[in-house]
This record gives C-alpha cells, structure tokens and sequence, in this order.
C-alpha cells in the first residue's frame, strides 16, 4: 500500500492507494513545530485502523520547517520502505515554463501531472487553500505558471482583525446577496466575491491560453463555493495525492 501525504501550510493530507485506487484519506491540521518523531507517531495512530502493510510513501510540502521534519521522520519510521519526496531533480515529467522554476510548490508540480493526466489540456488547477491558486497546464503538460490571491479564510480573519464593528463569522453560503445583517453582509460580500474573482481570473487566463479542456477545483475549501463559480467544471479534492501516486510510479 502506498502511502501519500501532502503537508500543506495549513492542513495536511495523507491518502493510501492500492494500485490506482485511493483506500483511505484523512486530513489533518499542520503544525510546522512538530517533530520528526510527533509526525511519526500520527501518522502510525492513523493507519493503525486500517491495518495494512505500508510498500512505499510520496511526500510534498509548502512548508521548509516541516519539510525539513517530514524528511527525518521518513529516515526513521519508514527507512525499509522506498519513500519520494518531491523537489528538485525528482522525475515527475513536468516541464516549468516560467521564469524561475525554483520558485514552484511542489504541490504545483503534482497538481499538473495529476491535471493533465486525468482530463487532458489545456486546463487550470483552482486549488483552494491558505491561499487561492490558478495554475496553468498547456496542451503538453507543461506548468505555464498562473496566479495567487488571499485564501478564504485569510480574507474572513482580516476583515474581523482590520474592522471594528466586524467579527469572524461562519464561511458559508448566506441566504440572499443582499445581507440583512452585519453576519450575512459579511458572508455575501467573501462568498459571491470568491465565485466572482474565480471566474474572472479564468475568463482572462482562457483568453491568453485558448479553450480549455477543464477547470478543476481542489484544495479543503474548494466545497464552500465551486457551486457558485461558473467557470469550474471538475472537482477533484484529492488531485494532488493522485499526483505524489504518479510521481511515486515514475521514479519507483
């Protein structure tokens, strides 16, 4: 059983596979001061249920500090199993055509290998996360680059950190667009603004790239608003465990 974990800057995500097929799947928050030995007895307390022999582990992660951890962590409680961990000079078939490919998230990389092997391209990622992030995959498969903007809940936090008759509300769909109360205001305001900056960041991008073969949302938030984006026609909240899957496979 392979085992694929994605530590991102505010959750983390572990699936097993079987083959092509996901068994398993948890999320968990990240904590960049957890060490090698914390992560480890996590990540045992949750596969322990499923009783299953773990053959081989694909990592990635946003973050240095538990980057840094992950890598002691996999040396010691996984040294007898093959293990990955996605960074420069590993094989993942993705060509960077940007500037600075040194500048790319590893999260980006698996995203477009699992994008492009899945539906094809063109296509853009909307991985919905700490941040919201477009990425953009050519007809090839190669990374073109793509965009950021401030994440969901980043926004909710700064409103009720910046204003003071605001507070932090829940992120969720409000009853009408226009809000009847300061909570509904504030939740109308985030929730159709998020669909609309969406769809408008990949309006413009399909003018520059042409058609599209699928716009795929993904990441932990992506629930609360891919209904109201016009523009995604995919939902796939696993694409980048399915990419550290066929990131394993190429370099195993």
């Amino acid at each position: 059983m392979l085992l694929c974990i994605d530590i991102g800057n505010t959750n983390t995500v572990l699936a097993t596979f079987d083959g092509d097929q996901l068994r398993h799947s948890w999320r968990v928050k990240t904590d960049a001061r957890s060490t090698a030995d914390e992560l480890g007895l996590m990540f045992r307390g949750l596969l322990a249920g499923d009783n299953v022999e773990i053959t081989g582990v694909a990592a990635c992660s946003t973050v240095p500090a538990a980057l840094r951890n992950l890598r002691t962590m996999l040396a010691k409680y996984y040294d007898a199993v093959p293990h990955v961990v996605v960074e420069p000079g590993v094989r993942t078939g993705v060509q960077l055509a940007i500037d600075n490919p040194k500048e790319v998230g590893a999260d980006r990389v698996v995203n477009t290998l699992a994008a492009h092997s899945l539906y094809g391209g063109p296509s853009i990622v909307v991985d919905f996360g700490t941040t919201t992030n477009f990425d953009v995959i050519s007809a090839r498969g190669e990374f073109l680059g793509g965009a950021f903007a401030p994440g969901i809940e980043i926004s909710f936090d700064a409103l009720a950190a910046r204003a003071a008759q605001l507070r932090k509300v829940e992120a969720t769909k409000p009853r009408s667009v226009i809000g009847k109360n300061t909570v509904e205001c504030l939740q109308s305001g985030l929730y159709f603004g998020f669909a609309g900056q969406v769809d408008r960041i990949v309006e413009r991008m399909v003018e520059e790239i042409g058609e599209v073969k699928a716009v795929i949302a993904t990441g932990g938030l992506a629930s609360l608003v891919i209904a109201e984006c016009r523009s995604i026609t995919h939902h796939e909240p696993m694409i980048t465990l399915i990419g550290l899957r066929m990131v394993f496979e190429r370099n195993a």
